[in-house]
C-alpha cells in the first residue's frame, strides 16, 4: 500500500497534466466548464490543487478535453516517481 503522500503527489500531477492539456488545446477554464458541466471555479480549484476532485469530476474533465484517463494516470504516476504495484 502507498503512503498518503504518494496519493497526494499522484493527484497533484493529474491536476497539473489536465491543466497543461487544457492550455495546450488553447481552451479557457470557462470553455472546459461549459463542456463538462462543472463550474469554472471548480476547475480552477482542481488545477491549483485546492480541491481533491472526485472520480466523476476527473472523468468529466478528461471527457471535455478528449484525453484518456488511463494515460493521464500513468503519466502522473511516472511524474511522481512511483512504481505502480500489479
Amino acid at each position: 500500500m502507498f503512503p498518503d503522500k504518494t496519493y497526494h503527489a499522484v493527484g497533484s500531477h493529474v491536476a497539473r497534466l489536465l491543466c497543461e492539456e487544457r492550455k495546450r488545446q488553447g481552451l479557457s477554464r470557462y470553455a472546459v466548464a461549459k463542456r463538462c458541466g462543472l463550474s469554472e471555479q471548480m476547475i480552477g480549484y482542481v488545477e491549483r490543487g485546492m480541491r481533491n476532485p472526485s472520480l466523476e469530476t476527473v472523468l468529466r474533465l478528461t471527457a471535455a478535453l478528449n484525453v484518456d484517463l488511463g494515460t493521464i494516470v500513468k503519466r502522473a504516476y511516472a511524474a511522481a516517481g512511483v512504481r505502480r504495484q500489479k
